[in-house]
């Protein structure tokens, strides 16, 4: 069994864990563990989740399978980008799963999930950044639709960046 719901307050925790986990997997060869770890815990501590899960404009959501939390999702509604003309788009920040839940298609029903809640926001798209060495972020990208229109430099530390795709899926 699936289920999604909102993420609370109260599931802060867990999404700390979830977090971590699901970033260090495509990002564990590519950035030094000094630095790793210092993301890790700047960018997934608690209390960062917890301001944000509270937010207006930030959607967390959360993916069950089974009961147990395989992954979630943060959009940001209305959220410009200076290679999208269109002013109420959504920036999906996160689409995260746990590797012991690849292959499940859970990835693909958040998506659409989260496709649903931007077009009842009257969005016109949505886009994102994704390094691009996560060669499977990108092709689960390109299969539902998304198009390259940028490189972006994202900072992972205060003196390294990673090269990133700007990704853009017009709903209009």
């Amino acid at each position: 069994m699936i289920s999604i719901r909102k993420a609370t307050v109260n599931d802060v925790k867990q999404l700390a864990i979830v977090s971590k986990k699901a970033f260090f997997i495509p990002h564990q060869h590519a950035i030094p563990k000094d630095i790793m770890d210092n993301y890790l815990k700047k960018s997934f501590n608690e209390e960062t989740l917890a301001k944000e899960v509270t937010q207006d404009n930030y959607e967390y959501h959360l993916i069950f399978y089974k009961d147990e939390l395989a992954g979630f999702s943060k959009i940001i509604l209305n959220t410009e980008n200076e290679h999208i003309p269109h002013k109420n788009v959504t920036k999906m920040e996160r689409l995260y799963l746990l590797k012991e839940f690849y292959g499940l298609g859970l990835g693909k029903k958040l998506f659409d999930f989260n496709v649903n809640l931007v077009k009842r926001n009257n969005q016109k798209g949505i886009w994102l950044y994704v390094w691009v060495k996560n060669y499977r972020a990108l092709k689960f990208y390109e299969k539902v639709g998304f198009q390259k229109i940028a490189l972006y430099d994202f900072p992972i530390s205060d003196k390294e960046t990673r090269p990133n795709d700007v990704l853009y899926l017009d709903l209009t």
